[in-house]
């Protein structure tokens, strides 16, 4: 029987800022890149996890059409094939490369299918993937926050971004599962609720909780509601575009990723605004509603909070997380993997990634000296005791995951060795 996918991730995110003149590189700011090594020994020998969250950052081995840099994919997939760590490929997070642009560019979609076939043909042991981390949150940071890529504030560049990027989803899909047939896909997305503040509010609340559910509705072939789809209709997409998503989804190769922070709830007023209200319903009672919106086996993706004054205020939240998972198993919701994100302290993500100013966030498992914080050797302790009692619960994961047993290359194996660059 499959186990339930104990996860952690590396925080790959790569947004361009300053109107697509500076790039924000989370590898790089966490030093992933010095120390992706010790990365996955601390994943595979002292956290003892089985799956992880992980890609290279998509500008890094995207360089043109059918152009390719795989030196850094090949050694550290290699890595964790060896280590026997199976990885959840993570293809695009939050940026594309810079002969793309942004995700105003209609040429993404069919572009970055043709990246997710190539690296499907460069690993195909991998059967686990994110093809597009977050598209909601992607798509209203970068057109509708104006905080990343395009930098827009609009509903035509949300709804044209939001379009082109779930597009790329089921594109990337279609030809992964050329390579890997029996391919399962997490959609990683955001899961949260917005609260009236008062009457004259529920309007506008309303509108924003069916707008959360915009890129899984169109990425699962979900109908939307006659309010938004007059909201696609006024802001760009076609009746063809709306048919795609109707009839290309590939649903049942999917497993339903939920994130959830305490962030994910907000008060709305009756102007629209938004602000945090902190954790209101929560993780089961948030994934009860996506889970009934369609019915698909749910992973909690990623979660964190920042390690406080006291040391302990992580450690609160991972068992408050924890403990939401398992209501979620026992009422019925098959859930099949629950995620701390990152393995490391992350870099300016207080700020959202909207400046680089350096501040180091203690969100991780370990701080970026590698040294285990108090909420990871909490995680540590809850994975050996939890382990051995939770089946996945869901058939979708009774497939062989790929080469669950350490990898040795045969004698003589020269793939090492072979261009790290193809055109």
């Amino acid at each position: 029987m499959s186990r339930f996918m104990f996860s952690t991730g590396i925080e790959n995110s790569s947004p361009t800022i300053e109107n697509g003149r500076k790039r924000i590189d989370e590898m790089a700011a966490c030093r992933h890149y010095d120390f992706w090594r010790d990365d996955f020994a601390l994943v595979q020998d002292d956290l003892k996890v089985r799956t992880l969250r992980y890609g290279v950052p998509l500008y890094k081995a995207f360089l043109g059409p059918d152009r390719f840099d795989w030196e850094f994919s090949d050694l550290a997939f290699g890595n964790l094939r060896t280590r026997g760590v199976i990885p959840i490929a993570d293809l695009c997070h939050f940026g594309v490369p810079d002969f793309i642009g942004n995700f105003q560019n209609p040429d993404f979609p069919e572009l970055f299918g043709s990246y997710a076939r190539a690296f499907a043909e460069r690993f195909p042991w991998i059967q686990l993937y994110t093809p597009v981390n977050e598209m909601y949150v992607c798509a209203t940071n970068s057109a509708a926050y104006g905080w990343w890529n395009e930098q827009l504030r609009t509903d035509k560049g949300f709804v044209t971004a939001l379009k082109h990027i779930v597009k790329a989803n089921i594109l990337a899909m279609h030809e992964i599962l050329k390579v890997r047939p029996d391919a399962i896909f997490v959609q990683s997305e955001y899961s949260g609720y917005n609260h009236a503040e008062s009457p004259k509010a529920i309007a506008p609340a309303e509108f924003l909780n069916e707008r959360r559910f915009l890129s899984l509705d169109l990425n699962y072939g979900k109908r939307v509601n006659s309010q938004m789809y007059r909201f696609l209709r006024d802001n760009g997409m076609t009746e063809e575009e709306y048919d795609f998503f109707m009839s290309e989804h590939l649903k049942s190769h999917c497993i339903m990723g939920n994130d959830y922070y305490e962030q994910n709830e907000h008060n709305v007023d009756e102007s629209g605004r938004t602000a945090s209200s902190g954790e209101i319903f929560g993780y089961n009672e948030i994934t009860r509603q996506y889970y009934e919106r369609y019915r698909l086996p749910v992973m909690h993706t990623e979660t964190n909070t920042c390690e406080g004054p006291k040391g302990t205020e992580a450690v609160w939240w991972l068992r408050k997380e924890w403990a939401n998972v398992l209501r979620v198993r026992n009422s019925g919701m098959p859930i099949v993997g629950f995620t701390w994100y990152s393995l490391t302290d992350q870099v300016d993500w207080d700020i959202a990634l909207r400046e680089d100013r350096g501040h180091v966030n203690p969100l991780g498992l370990y701080d970026l000296d590698r040294n285990p914080r108090p909420v990871g050797k909490a995680y540590k302790q809850l994975i050996e005791d939890w382990r051995d009692v939770l089946p996945a619960q869901s058939v979708c994961l009774t497939v062989p995951l790929a080469d669950a047993a350490p990898f040795s290359a045969p004698a003589g194996d020269s793939s090492k060795q072979e261009r790290s660059e193809t055109r």
